[in-house]
């Protein structure tokens, strides 16, 4: 079965439309009904509900999304792997989530590109759940996390720790940082913890994200208080644009190294670790270069 078919099948299914799935395939849309076609032959099962403007899988049509997901993946991985060897090198994929790039992963991917030669990188922004998934399927080498995978065929390692700080753009009090404009931004399941033990008496916040550029983004536009990573504020501390509160707002965040113990790439990914476990959490060039600027 040429992978085509499952590339067009993934098109249909995310845009719910054939005609706007040929497009983007740039392909005509008898090819697209050609293919869905030998696809649903091939699997004597019906894949797509077909009504005028609206186009929607049927249940065996949603089985099938993450086997095609992972093949059309994995083929892409090895033909990637297959001519970077031409080179003599060896293609690394790693993936963390928003608020690793936000607060760790960007200044620290600098740094590894920049030590390891040998290896072509591979990076990418992906759920803590499609992580897991994927390193279970071996179409990701190496996941960056702040919850640990539990799993016996992965191999999950503590390689830095973050310290979250209270920050505002008024020098306030805790108590007025949190009843003004806070913004809560998820940290995970552990911080939601000590945030609930610390911060009990407080009012629902004002916003609630997922990612530490939009929060931080938000305070220098329009004010506020949140938790962000000393390393990630540490310039805006200096211009005076941002203030920490109080020492004992302090709360932490260990990040993990996830990987499979059976990888064939596993000299890489200990390389990998070993430079991550030494260096330093930092804050991204840009948001240093936007400080300095102001």
């Amino acid at each position: 079965m040429d992978v085509k078919v499952f590339k067009t099948f993934l098109e249909v299914a995310k845009e719910r439309h054939f005609g706007r799935a040929a497009e983007s395939l740039n392909i005509t849309q008898a090819a697209v009904s050609a293919r869905i076609k030998q696809l649903e032959e091939y699997f004597d099962a019906t894949l797509f509900v077909r009504q005028r403007n609206n186009i929607r899988l049927t249940s065996t049509g949603e089985r099938l999304v993450r086997y095609a997901e992972v093949m059309v993946t994995t083929l892409q991985q090895a033909k990637d792997d297959l001519k970077l060897a031409k080179g003599d090198q060896a293609q690394l994929t790693l993936a963390g989530t928003p608020n690793i790039w936000d607060a760790y992963l960007q200044h620290c991917l600098g740094v590894i590109t920049e030590s390891m030669s040998g290896y072509a990188f591979s990076a990418d922004t992906l759920s803590q759940e499609q992580v897991n998934r994927a390193l279970l399927q071996r179409t990701l080498d190496m996941g960056i996390l702040f919850e640990p995978v539990k799993s016996e065929l992965l191999q999950c390692s503590e390689v830095a720790r973050l310290e979250l700080v209270l920050v505002s753009t008024r020098s306030e009090s805790m108590e007025q940082a949190l009843a003004g404009e806070y913004i809560y931004v998820d940290w995970g399941v552990q911080f939601a913890q000590e945030h609930a033990a610390l911060h009990a008496d407080a009012p629902p916040p004002a916003m609630r994200t997922s990612s530490a550029r939009i929060a931080l983004d938000i305070l220098l536009k329009r004010g506020g208080a949140a938790y962000l990573p000393l390393s990630m504020v540490e310039p805006f501390l200096e211009s005076g644009q941002l203030h920490r509160l109080c020492e004992s707002s302090l709360l932490g965040r260990e990040v993990y190294l996830a990987y499979r113990k059976d990888s064939p790439l596993l000299d890489g990914i200990l390389r990998v670790e070993a430079r991550l476990s030494a260096t330093s959490p930092a804050g991204g060039y840009t948001l240093q270069a936007a400080a300095d600027n102001l």
